[in-house]
């Protein structure tokens, strides 16, 4: 191999490199919102009930 295609590897190899870090940034993005709003949605949840409430079904009605 001479060393123009040794050079065109080295940068290609480099490109690529980059590209993927610039993905795996995006990816981190995405998760980092998707968790966010999950918090978001468990934070609007009513509160739980009372413990005495809910337990008993009047069967006899």
């Amino acid at each position: 191999m001479d060393t123009l295609g040794i050079a065109a590897l080295a940068t290609e190899m480099a490109t690529q490199r980059t590209m993927q870090a610039a993905q795996i940034g995006v990816l981190k993005m995405a998760m980092e919102q998707q968790a966010s709003g999950a918090l978001q949605l468990l934070q609007a949840l009513p509160p739980v009930n009372p413990p005495n409430l809910g337990n008993r079904i009047d069967v006899f009605a």
